[in-house]
């Protein structure tokens, strides 16, 4: 079996960057190969070489990472070059945690090809660790959208919490609406059908004034399944960001003007991911969440997506997510497992760490 294959499936031409990108100390790899840190004049290519990644991930996108340097969080959008062809990269991150052990996380990343795989890794990994020590971290978290293990990753170790959910259920955007009904299950058919006999509307905007009728029904949602919740300025900030760069919408399922259930969809290259949601407990027989995400998987189809993300799912009818994962499921679609998050840590910082906590326990005593 090509492991490399299992999990990249094609090569794409390697893209130039500008001659502005810096790079990195100590970053060379083999001859040719260099590590650089990318300026806001290469958004454009690494965006379009992100997109063009069967594996390519919206967090690893410019938009994402200008989110969360909103949010607190210190950003290093790195290119790998082969011959001065970006080939590569990732985007890390780091978000200060004072007297606890920190990390670099690299969600949805890093991005590779045939062409970077094995010296890439090494040198992000190598690149991981200058910033370890430079920010204070013991270990670099990635969580790439694999599904297989490499060999490069053996010195990595399975994470005891993933970043992204390492399990999810793709439906497949490709067949025509007559198909896609056909692959849903009998009862998912026949509450999308009822929805439609009840007049269930939607809406998609990147409108701002739709985020506080969303976050309504998100935290209703929230509070009823006593699920974690983020705050209305984490939405704000996230939408806003994602709205200007034209990757995101918000969808609105209505009965009678009352918006009764609401989705935040990302678009990023060929797949539109389900990222966050609520619904009202009102009205329930309408079964508006049905026509909202029919909808919207009819929404990507136009704007050229060829997979819907529903983002988070479990087959495990004893885990938290099993309620709405029986929801989702109606839709049909092919469940997938991911490597999940993937630790490599720098013993010389953990070291480092533990000695410093245990000093301010005993200074504490």
């Amino acid at each position: 079996m090509n492991e490399k294959a299992d999990i990249l499936h094609f090569e794409r031409e390697a893209e130039p960057l500008s001659s502005g990108s810096q790079a990195e100390p100590g970053s060379q790899g083999c001859q040719g190969w260099e590590i650089r840190l990318l300026n806001p004049v290469d958004k454009d290519v690494w965006d379009a070489f992100v997109k063009s990644n069967p594996n390519g991930c919206f967090m690893q996108s410019w938009a994402w990472a200008d989110f969360k340097e909103l949010e607190g969080y210190k950003t290093f959008r790195y290119g790998l070059f082969a011959e001065n062809k970006l080939v590569g990269g990732c985007i890390f991150y780091f978000y200060p945690h004072p007297g606890r052990a920190n990390l670099i996380i690299a969600p949805g990343g890093p991005i590779l090809t045939e062409i970077s795989w094995e010296n890439g890794m090494e040198m992000l990994v190598q690149q991981g660790e200058i910033l370890a020590k430079k920010m204070g971290a013991i270990a670099l978290r990635i969580e790439p959208l694999w599904t297989q293990k490499p060999a490069c990753l053996s010195n990595f170790v399975r994470a005891p919490v993933d970043l992204l959910p390492s399990e999810t259920l793709l439906i497949d955007l490709r067949p025509t609406a007559a198909e896609m009904l056909a692959n849903m299950k009998q009862k998912g058919r026949y509450n999308l059908r009822l929805s439609w006999r009840y007049g269930v509307e939607t809406e998609f905007t990147s409108d701002g004034q739709a985020i506080p009728l969303f976050y309504d029904l998100f935290w209703e949602t929230v509070k009823r399944q006593q699920f974690f919740g983020e705050p209305y300025g984490f939405f704000i900030n996230l939408c806003q960001t994602l709205f200007n760069a034209n990757v995101a919408e918000i969808g609105l399922a209505k009965w009678k003007g009352e918006v009764l259930a609401a989705i935040l969809i990302v678009y990023w290259g060929e797949r539109a991911t389900y990222l966050y949601g609520g619904r009202s407990f009102e009205r329930a027989e309408v079964m508006a969440p049905y026509a909202l995400h029919w909808a919207a998987m009819q929404r990507a189809k136009m704007r050229g997506c060829k997979v819907y993300d529903f983002y988070g799912f479990t087959r495990n009818s004893n885990h938290g997510y099993a309620k709405f994962s029986q929801f989702k499921s109606q839709f049909g679609g092919v469940a997938v497992t991911t490597i999940g998050a993937q630790d490599y840590f720098f013993y010389d910082m953990l070291a480092d760490t533990i000695i410093g906590l245990i000093r301010n326990i005993g200074g504490e005593e």
